[in-house]
């Protein structure tokens, strides 16, 4: 194929600039219909959001630029495989529509945390949860977040890594810090529909460029690098018996693979990503703040069904011109670990994440490249904006509002804005430590660290909603137990990084022998195991209660 100018040109950026005119214009004309005034005009949207709106930023607030760069590494370095967790999510939307939002609006709560206070009382349990929130929004939504739309900014303009950061932080913080949740759902809804067109219309050149659906699938079982343009460019020796040389997996194009896989196998996946993914989608203030915002509880219910259609296109939008970026650019995205690696990206585990970058700037032609320049930052904006606002609801509400009792209404909005300060800079901090982990996917990363804090979430937030008999206690000390174990494996993982490709690995057994989604399934079980048995021991709640706090009770 013939390789287009692999930067942005005069007519690209001419197309970026209007868009940001627009999503300005669209931003100043939402913030003056918000009340912005009070805390639920500013982190709820006044309660006001139809369907329309709910599930168009429900999808945008998922689908950042980690899910561009990510799911696209992972398609190019594995297959379809990570596809499953885009399946996965259309039936837990629903779940989260007819069983926890509910519950929600009826509990009439504005947070996460603020929900467990009510149901089992007493402070810890919202504390508890507020600060393990906080602390996964740093190491993977906002760090990485930050990490991958700067990467796609680096290839496309050329600036250093850390100028684009500051770019991104600058822009988003400006549309979070002054308009609140209101003026993220009105901009949302516009990159809903800029970022599917714009993948839509890169996914057909990908495919013409292949020959097709089965012409890709052809060439991606031989895309390999060639080995002459590699001891010539960067001098290095490696033969195809090398356990190191990138070949494709002979079972890229199935999606759940055998128990003992070391990266999708199909039992960790149900039992241990399930309660990671039901965190997310059914507990996480980022994705249910959304549905609260909405006028009503069918409005709501609308927007998580639109949401589930919508998660369908990820696996051909995003997985699939993953692939197809590895058939044209295999010297690149199936870089050899180590100096080859390191030469092509910066990072010696692998080069994948920059498949996509590498797809949209050799095969759009001028001026939609810059459309999709627009795309990929109307994906990181949205998806750092709906960030941005949740954890400083979370910290404003939930842990100043607790120290502070008399805070006014203009304090809580001054310390929310200062907060996302202050977690900008911790994200930006994280951003070298996630290219040294799971082989450079950043999809990956994301979700073992998250699979080490979330389970035990996802575990109190189910026994809470669906069995009554469930005390503060046994839900605390649940938690806690969970946590401690999935904390202590996360830190292990820090501490002992992964072996360079052909390094004997030294690592602990529990790290090398058993898969985090196993471990996930393991911390979920025994969350539920721990709050049972201490729920039965100590005093259960009156009937009272307990209206509108549960399913049976809402």
């Amino acid at each position: 194929m013939t390789e287009l100018s692999n930067q942005l040109n005069t007519a690209d950026l001419s197309v970026v600039v209007v868009y940001f005119l627009l999503i300005l214009i669209i931003g100043v004309v939402a913030s003056c219909l918000s009340r912005r005034d009070t805390v639920q005009g500013y982190f709820l949207a006044g309660r006001n959001m139809n369907f329309f709106l709910v599930g168009a930023s429900l999808f945008v607030s998922n689908i950042g630029s980690e899910h561009f760069i990510g799911l696209a590494g992972s398609g190019a370095s594995g297959g379809i495989g990570v596809g499953a967790w885009e399946l996965n999510a259309l039936m837990l939307l629903q779940l989260l529509g007819w069983v926890f939002i509910p519950v929600y609006i009826a509990s009439g709560i504005c947070t996460m945390p603020e929900y467990l206070e009510r149901r089992f009382g007493g402070k810890r349990l919202r504390i508890y949860l507020a600060t393990l929130t906080l602390i996964l929004y740093c190491l993977t939504k906002i760090s990485v977040n930050l990490y991958s739309g700067a990467l796609f900014i680096q290839q496309s303009m050329g600036w250093h890594l850390y100028s684009s950061v500051t770019l991104l932080v600058c822009l988003t913080a400006l549309l979070t810090v002054t308009g609140g949740l209101t003026v993220v759902m009105y901009t949302d809804s516009l990159q809903a529909v800029l970022m599917i067109g714009g993948a839509l219309y890169l996914t057909i050149q990908g495919f013409i460029y292949t020959n097709g659906y089965y012409g890709m699938k052809e060439k991606y079982m031989m895309a390999s690098p060639n080995i002459t343009y590699i001891e010539d460019t960067y001098n290095i020796t490696v033969n195809e018996s090398d356990s190191c040389f990138p070949k494709p997996r002979e079972d890229s194009f199935t999606m759940l693979k055998g128990i003992t896989d070391d990266e999708m196998p199909w039992l960790g996946f149900l039992l241990g990503q399930t309660p990671s993914s039901i965190w997310y989608w059914c507990t996480d203030q980022v994705i249910v703040q959304r549905a609260l915002a909405a006028k009503s509880l069918s409005h709501a219910q609308g927007g998580t069904l639109m949401a589930g259609f919508i998660k369908i296109l990820p696996m051909y939008i995003m997985v699939m011109p993953g692939m197809i970026s590895r058939v044209l650019y295999k010297n690149d995205i199936a870089c050899v670990p180590g100096e080859h690696c390191y030469q092509v990206c910066g990072s010696e585990s692998g080069c994948s994440n920059l498949a996509y970058p590498k797809l949209v700037l050799g095969v759009m032609p001028s001026g939609a490249r810059g459309l999709m320049m627009a795309v990929m930052i109307a994906a990181l904006m949205s998806d750092l904006d709906s960030i941005f606002n949740s954890a400083s609801t979370i910290f404003t509400l939930d842990l100043w509002k607790r120290l502070r009792k008399s805070a006014s209404n203009t304090e809580l909005m001054v310390v929310g804005r200062l907060f996302i300060v202050l977690l900008v800079g911790v994200s930006i901090a994280w951003v070298p430590i996630i290219l040294q982990f799971q082989g450079g996917q950043l999809f990956f990363y994301i979700q073992e660290v998250t699979n080490y804090i979330s389970p035990p979430i996802a575990a109190i937030f189910l026994t809470g909603i669906l069995w009554r008999g469930c005390t503060e206690k046994g839900a605390f000390y649940g938690g806690l137990v969970g946590s401690t174990l999935g904390l202590a494996r996360l830190i292990t993982i820090f501490v002992y990084t992964p072996p360079k490709c052909g390094e004997i690995d030294t690592r602990p057994w529990f790290l090398t022998k058993l898969h985090y989604m196993y471990y996930s399934a393991l911390l979920f079980s025994t969350t539920i195991i721990v709050a049972v048995i201490v729920s039965y021991f100590t005093r259960k709640s009156q009937v009272q209660d307990l209206a509108r706090l549960t399913y049976w009770t809402r």
